[in-house]
């Protein structure tokens, strides 16, 4: 039996080795990035797959997505305007990527740059930047909202917050 007991860890330990190398293969991958958009058009995002290039957070609602998209092709996905003006900030790309964003009211993706920002939207990291292809009262333009995301000046910031929404 002293025997056996050694040869009989090493088998189960192999065997656990084994179904989690098994199980690891079986998760989905993430997508984080794509390349070969030439074109520079928005791709279609599948729910649950693809993953915020600024926050690492999983893509589950299509009201606040953006993509970037460098003249290389590379397509960099986002779930939130203000992460996605966050991430753009530093890269060599941010003055001549195409960017997209999901429309809140004609729900469909617009020129990020032509866009319209709402400042009080519910959106998933709480910045509160939504995107409209028709402009209203109190909307601002890309850059405006791309300086406000940078100086701290969105929901996150419990001062700007109570002077927007009040709470």
């Amino acid at each position: 039996m002293k025997k056996i007991l050694p040869f009989l860890t090493i088998i189960i330990i192999i065997a656990v080795i084994v179904i989690i190398f098994l199980s690891m293969s079986n998760k989905k991958q993430m997508v984080v990035l794509k390349e070969g958009n030439i074109n520079q058009s928005p791709l279609e995002i599948i729910l649950g797959k693809y993953q915020d290039s600024d926050c690492g957070m999983i893509i589950d609602d299509m009201t606040y997505v953006s993509q970037i998209v460098s003249k290389e092709g590379k397509t960099w996905f986002f779930h939130d305007h203000g992460g996605m003006a966050n991430w753009l900030k530093d890269k060599s790309i941010k003055d001549n990527a195409k960017i997209w964003v999901m429309s809140v009211d004609t729900k469909k993706y617009i020129d990020g740059r032509k866009a319209w920002y709402s400042r009080t939207e519910n959106t998933p990291m709480g910045y509160g930047f939504g995107a409209y292809e028709n402009k209203q009262d109190g909307f601002i333009t890309f850059d405006e909202m791309s300086i406000k995301m940078l100086r701290g000046e969105n929901l996150t910031n419990p001062y700007i917050r109570k002077e927007l929404v009040g709470k």
